[in-house]
């Protein structure tokens, strides 16, 4: 009975783990893959709104199989960080076999839905796979490289969205906007880190003892700089903004707030590990982001 008992109480703490490792919390990056829907003036649409969701769906279960693969490469290094030695694999929370077979059906499951939905979807969810793969066993030791390849995500989480509403109307400058963007998140996170780690930052991570505190400051001043020309570009193409005479100029200001108040954060507050978190957290920037999403719906579908 004792056996039967600490088998079950083993599968529960397991499973438990296993929810943690797929970090549900960081699936709101997901959302980016409205892009499509929203600025192609789709919105209304149900199918296409169902298509697009189960898109997302498929990405979340996509994303989930690579941070359980990342978390197993990453093992002993996480075990570490002052922070990552938490996570369910390093504590000893989560059996690497579980987390392995775990990995392997969700990526299946995510490729499964992908083609269901559209062809293109599927391939470009086998990109995504690919480039993770890569990232976890090479590319995120490369210095600049490593950040690029993460921000190539989010571009193929747009992509994904874009192909499967068939947008007729989509802006590129949106694609140059979302690359941008996860550019100045993902140079964020690597000073962070740096700051947070100082000394041992290159133990934890091979790339981190090629950056310094000055580069970053100077890459993230051009990116940040970069991101808002690049909005205001599409603010006033008035024929892929689909709002006329550049009403999407109103917009560009919550724009400006969100990347100086993040900048606020990870300079003053010293945050900026976990930009999914920070979102959600830090209410200024909460509020000012539903307060654009509220805008660009508002001018584009002039309610």
């Amino acid at each position: 009975m004792s056996s039967i008992a600490l088998t079950a109480s083993s599968i529960r703490a397991n499973l438990r783990g296993l929810l943690k490792a797929m970090r549900p919390q960081q699936w709101t990056k997901n959302a980016i893959i409205y892009a499509g829907l929203v600025f192609d003036g789709k919105l209304l649409q149900p199918d296409l709104f169902l298509r697009t969701t189960l898109v997302a769906v498929a990405f979340c279960l996509a994303s989930s199989s690579v941070y359980l693969m990342n978390d197993l490469v990453d093992v002993e290094k996480d075990r570490q960080h002052p922070r990552k030695r938490h996570r369910p694999l390093p504590s000893g929370e989560l059996l690497p076999t579980v987390a392995t077979v775990a990995a392997i059906l969700l990526a299946a499951v995510s490729l499964l839905l992908g083609f269901w939905l559209n062809g293109w979807v599927g391939l470009v969810l086998i990109g995504y796979l690919l480039q993770n793969v890569a990232y976890s066993f090479y590319l995120k030791h490369l210095v600049i490289i490593d950040v690029m390849v993460l921000a190539l995500g989010f571009l193929l989480r747009v992509v994904a969205g874009a192909v499967v509403v068939s947008v007729t109307n989509f802006s590129p400058w949106l694609y140059v906007c979302v690359t941008l963007l996860a550019l100045f998140l993902g140079f964020g996170k690597r000073r962070h880190e740096i700051t947070l780690l100082a000394d041992d930052a290159g133990n934890h991570r091979s790339s981190l003892a090629e950056y310094n505190l000055p580069l970053l400051d100077q890459i993230i001043g051009m990116v940040t700089t970069s991101t808002l020309v690049a909005y205001t570009f599409y603010s006033f193409e008035a024929q892929t903004a689909l709002a006329q005479d550049g009403r999407m100029l109103l917009t560009v200001p919550f724009v400006f707030y969100f990347i100086v108040r993040y900048l606020y954060l990870i300079h003053v507050r010293k945050l900026g590990g976990a930009p999914d978190e920070l979102l959600l957290k830090d209410r200024p920037l909460l509020i000012n982001t539903l307060l654009w999403m509220i805008a660009v719906v508002v001018l584009i579908y002039r309610w």
